[in-house]
């Protein structure tokens, strides 16, 4: 995609010029759009904030092969970034910590504000009129997952957590959402061709569907039609499907990785289990399905959770920020310019 990086920034600013339009700051996420943004900036003299979401020296921390591994060009391009943009918003302090430790980064010039979530899309529903909306069966345990078919997001370890539950005579079934569904194995890429592998090698493969990517407006549906949401991630930057989860009164149950481990409270609004670990993750999600009242407790502690990070609060947050940052460029810019002379 760095090969179609100059044209993008050109058409960007051609735009901008064909509407006559002037920008006062630009807000990047993801470090190839935080390139162009640092490229965009040369031309317009406007501070840029930037938000990661994921460090690609994390990702290598956690890879399991070279497969998995992110390239030094990305690496390089996310150092550079912390040391040029005007302001860094880190999700969690300890997503802070790791751009300090990893990338030599200056904690005064990052900021910590957390993800939001939509708490009127996002909310608790009944179950069984969720699974009614969406056509799913009533009489089994749904256990939900969703997120980009990355070996990254830990969906193998779910599935290998399945027959350990079915071992226990309890009649789950794991819905992925993500990547292309049933109908279009064509489309599969590499990690969902090696998941679909998984499930027929355990003999689970009836059990595990493979739903494709959802519309957001169905997301909260799904996740009041779970008996437990499940986020497996090897590492998360935050964390933001378990937090919509959250909001939606679920039942999560997620690695003790990254920012989900700050976001969820261990036993009060979800469970946590050791990343890469699919019989810790088993025992966790038998717990939920196993004792009602504890599936009770977590789904009200959810949603409790989740209405700490209201867009509200969160949005007023990072508008300050942007507001301190041009304010910063403003005196800058007042500093080196030549007062005129009057006689």
């Amino acid at each position: 995609m760095l090969t179609y990086l100059p044209e993008f920034v050109s058409r960007v600013r051609c735009f901008a010029d064909g509407e006559d339009l002037a920008y006062d700051l630009i807000h990047s996420h993801y470090w190839l759009s935080g390139e162009a943004a640092l490229r965009l900036r040369r031309s317009w003299g406007v501070p840029v904030v930037h938000m990661f979401h994921t460090l690609g020296a994390m990702k290598n921390q956690v890879a399991r092969s070279s497969d998995e591994s992110e390239t030094g060009q990305r690496i390089a391009i996310e150092r550079r970034l912390l040391h040029e943009v005007d302001a860094v918003i880190a999700a969690t302090p300890l997503d802070r910590a790791q751009m300090v430790w990893h990338y030599g980064a200056d904690p005064r010039r990052i900021r910590v504000v957390p993800g939001g979530v939509d708490l009127r899309r996002f909310r608790p529903r009944p179950r069984a009129e969720a699974r009614a909306e969406l056509g799913l069966p009533v009489e089994e345990r749904l256990l939900v997952c969703a997120g980009r078919m990355e070996p990254l997001k830990g969906m193998d370890a779910l599935i290998r957590a399945l027959p350990l539950v079915l071992a226990r005579g309890v009649p789950a079934r794991v819905l992925l959402i993500g990547g292309d569904d049933e109908d279009h194995p064509a489309a599969w890429n590499a990690e969902q061709r090696r998941l679909d592998a998984l499930r027929r090698e355990l003999g689970v493969a009836e059990r595990v569907r493979f739903l494709g990517a959802q519309p957001q407006e169905r997301l909260p549906a799904y996740f009041a039609a779970a008996d437990v949401v499940a986020a497996p991630s090897h590492y998360e930057s935050f964390g933001l499907v378990a937090l919509e989860a959250l909001a939606s009164g679920a039942a999560v149950v997620a690695s003790r990785a990254g920012g989900l481990a700050l976001t969820i409270e261990d036993g009060r609004s979800g469970l946590l289990a050791p990343p890469d670990d699919h019989h810790a993750l088993a025992a966790q999600i038998l717990r939920v399905l196993e004792d009602p009242a504890l599936a009770t407790a977590l789904r009200a502690g959810a949603r409790r959770r989740a209405e700490e990070y209201g867009w509200g609060p969160i949005a007023r947050r990072i508008v300050a920020i942007y507001e301190q940052v041009i304010a910063e460029r403003l005196a800058a810019w007042t500093a080196r310019r030549p007062l005129a002379q009057v006689s």
